[in-house]
């Protein structure tokens, strides 16, 4: 039996494509999204939303039960991005893209806070800064590698504040200073092996 590699799977946060077509394929863009940051007993993962939704049995009214937003840049005070792919001046409130990639011929993907680089043997996919929610929502969200040069959603600029995406700064305590220094932006790396 021939030998095939499963290939690994991750989203690229603030992207509509992959690193290349080679060693990667796009398996689809979408919209990232996640629970309200008012949301008391949310989902804390964020989600690379399809741009084209197939339904099962639905009901048009609405509950209200759990919800999914779409999510927005939240950028006012410092972004670290580049704004080289956004087509604005500012990323502050955009709605924000996402693009679910496969490595075709690496199993295994990990994201590594406060690197711009892969360690030695890892494939690098792509870097940025680290991303969450905010300290103070009430609604808890999993840290997320956002690309360093990402891009604005066409669908907008609408200030619905979703799901949020807040750049993270190491505080200098328990997290040792240094290296770290109080208040600075982490970066990250996606890789792959």
């Amino acid at each position: 039996f021939p030998f095939h590699v499963a290939g690994a799977v991750y989203t690229r946060w603030g992207r509509t494509n992959c690193t290349d077509g080679i060693h990667t394929e796009l398996v689809y863009r979408g919209y990232a999204g996640g629970s309200h940051w008012t949301s008391t007993g949310a989902a804390s993962d964020y989600l690379c939303l399809p741009k084209d939704p197939q339904w099962g049995n639905y009901d048009d009214a609405v509950a209200g039960d759990s919800e999914v937003w779409g999510a927005e840049y939240e950028t006012w005070t410092f972004a670290p991005f580049s704004l080289r792919n956004a087509d604005s001046s500012t990323l502050h409130e955009h709605n924000v893209p996402c693009a679910v990639c496969r490595a075709k011929t690496r199993a295994s993907v990990l994201m590594v806070p406060a690197h711009k680089e892969c360690h030695e043997g890892w494939t690098k996919e792509y870097s940025g800064y680290l991303t969450s929610g905010h300290k103070f929502h009430k609604a808890g969200f999993q840290y997320a590698c956002m690309d360093a040069a990402p891009e604005v959603e066409a669908a907008g600029h609408r200030d619905e504040n979703g799901a949020l995406f807040h750049a993270v700064e190491g505080v200098c305590g328990s997290l040792p200073c240094p290296p770290y220094i109080n208040g600075r932006e982490l970066t990250c790396v996606v890789c792959t092996k």
